[in-house]
């Protein structure tokens, strides 16, 4: 590193932690976390930091809103052990999870475009419910191979009140019909989007209230929106830690 840590202005703890709201003891902790550089001592023993922390600090907090609170600390940590090339790569795992995700939405407008119910075999006699597909519904097995998920998840589902397939009177087997199918798969891509199972449900809820996919538009807005900031996020992240480490040299 070509900067003595503790050259420069002189700052105490609650010096770098007013400015961003923060609590002394979080200085400490973003210290002792590795987030910051280590911190230079008085002849009593007192923290202090010079504007080379102020800048970790700033980058950091720049980084939590769009890699997180883990991800952020490993990429500072990576930098201050001067290995650059770890946080890098950090750096560019978020950025192909933000384009996944991405790809992840277009695949749920795609799915609400395109939900027309799939033909499915007539089950045969001596058949397999976990295998094929009957003429008014399809059963669990393929149903989840179709959707790439374990039937258990599907049964998972069900508890939540994502999927309410009907039981076969003759052999109890459960059968999904097309608006369970439409469900399944728009529970299937919203949980690719980062949703939890309680926030599934009441969507799905009201499109069977409304007897369509309208009020999902709602939701995908929100989610877009929640892309695109993560995104900006990530650019101002990236002019925080770039300052940060020109000033370490």
């Amino acid at each position: 590193m070509g900067r003595n840590l503790q050259s420069g202005v002189r700052l105490r703890p609650v010096d770098l932690a007013r400015g961003h709201g923060l609590s002394t003891q979080a200085i400490r902790n973003y210290e002792e976390a590795g987030i910051l550089p280590a911190a230079g001592r008085t002849p009593h023993g007192y923290r202090t930091y010079t504007s080379l922390h102020a800048g970790a600090l700033r980058a950091f907090l720049a980084l939590v809103p769009g890699h997180g609170h883990q991800t952020a600390t490993s990429i500072m940590r990576a930098v201050n052990q001067d290995a650059a090339e770890e946080a890098f790569r950090l750096i560019d795992e978020s950025h192909a999870q933000l384009l996944d995700d991405r790809r992840t939405l277009q695949a749920v407008e795609s799915a609400l475009r395109d939900l027309e119910p799939t033909p499915t075999p007539e089950l045969g006699a001596g058949t397999e419910p976990a295998a094929v597909s009957g003429p008014s519904g399809t059963f669990i097995g393929p149903l989840a191979g179709k959707l790439g998920i374990r039937p258990a998840t599907l049964r998972k589902w069900e508890t939540a009140g994502l999927v309410r397939p009907r039981r076969d009177p003759r052999t109890g087997y459960r059968v999904y019909d097309e608006a369970d199918v439409r469900d399944a798969r728009l529970a299937h891509q919203l949980r690719r989007g980062g949703y939890l199972l309680e926030q599934i449900a009441p969507l799905i809820a009201q499109v069977r209230a409304a007897g369509g996919l309208e009020p999902l538009e709602a939701a995908l807005r929100d989610w877009q929106g929640r892309l695109s900031a993560r995104g900006r996020a990530m650019l101002t992240g990236a002019a925080e830690l770039e300052a940060y480490l020109r000033e370490r040299g």
